[in-house]
């Protein structure tokens, strides 16, 4: 049996161990800040599986691989399958328009929208993407954790040691000191409680100066997130982002105006020049990293290529060859 030493225990190192426990292997775990928490940048997630959406703005590479992801998770967690919902005020909808001539997989809906979402009363015009999914990131880093320990995965809070035979390195951020050419992105999320208002799906909604998302947490709880900013500050939320948040999130809905804020999050998600995920090989450690803002939905992806890469020698196009 193949016995590999993940380091990282964030979403990237646990898909990755969970695939190589899939395949057979034996696996242990390295994190000095313990199991799955606030401490690390893949709690603060939206956990929305839209390969649709998200390309919009991303490279081919993120809508092909990202739609094994809604599958893949479904196996291991909860996922919702209720699509996702885009909108737009009347004064913004050629930013719909644009929206809609950059994605695919949606349909246009116009009176539907109250039949999907009763409470987008002021909205007349969307684009409803059906295949897309979310999550509940704490809950699927929790079941990962839980299902890893019943396999025989051993965690250790403790840094990993100088030199280990099949390491698969997946620190993030914090593996620029072998990964200089990462970079870190800010983002920043509200998580609000409204017993007003009923979302179904995660919505889109294109604002004019910070287009946000709201994705439903259950209990009445809702995620906001929307920034992003080059930055390599993560200990504080802006001013400015936690007002156009709110205000965006009011223009949404303005039930959300009497929204209870129960916490504020800031991470910082590591990032290569192109925003794409690579697996690279270092003498006898794989490095596993660049999820950008695609943590849930391209985790699967980056797992299966290093599996293949670890077990078989097989490249993906994840795999940077040119990495020394």
């Amino acid at each position: 049996m193949t016995e590999f030493s993940v380091i990282g225990a964030g979403v990237a190192g646990l898909a990755v161990a969970t695939e190589l426990v899939a395949r057979g292997c034996k696996v242990q775990v390295y994190d000095p800040a313990g199991p799955p928490g606030p401490h690390g940048c893949s709690w603060w997630a939206g956990g929305m599986l839209a390969p649709w959406c998200e390309y919009e703005n991303a490279e081919e590479a993120v809508l092909r691989l990202g739609q094994e992801a809604i599958e893949w998770w479904a196996s291991k967690t909860r996922v919702s399958r209720q699509g996702t919902l885009v909108v737009a005020s009347r004064r913004d909808l050629p930013d719909l328009r644009r929206f809609a001539r950059r994605t695919e997989g949606f349909v246009e809906v116009g009176l539907q929208i109250m039949d999907l979402e009763p409470d987008l009363h002021a909205f007349s015009q969307g684009l409803f993407f059906d295949q897309e999914a979310h999550l509940d990131p704490r809950l699927a880093l929790q079941d990962l954790y839980i299902s890893l320990l019943s396999k025989g995965v051993i965690f250790h809070r403790t840094q990993a040691p100088k030199r280990l035979e099949n390491a698969i390195d997946c620190r993030g951020l914090s593996a620029r000191d072998a990964l200089p050419d990462l970079r870190g992105v800010k983002g920043e999320m509200l998580v609000v409680r409204a017993p007003d208002v009923t979302l179904n799906r995660p919505v889109r909604l294109l604002h004019p100066r910070i287009p946000i998302y709201v994705v439903p947490r259950g209990a009445d709880t809702f995620m906001l997130g929307a920034t992003m900013i080059e930055s390599e500050d993560s200990n504080r939320i802006t001013a400015r982002s936690m007002l156009e948040l709110l205000s965006a999130a009011y223009a949404l809905n303005p039930a959300f105006g009497e929204a209870e804020v129960l916490e504020i999050g800031v991470d910082l998600r590591p990032a290569f020049p192109d925003n794409l995920p690579r697996i690279r090989r270092h003498e006898s450690t794989i490095y596993a990293n660049g999820l950008f803002r695609h943590g849930y939905l391209l985790a699967p992806a980056l797992a299966r290529g290093v599996a293949d890469l670890a077990l078989d020698n097989q490249s993906s196009e994840m795999v940077d060859e040119d990495f020394a």
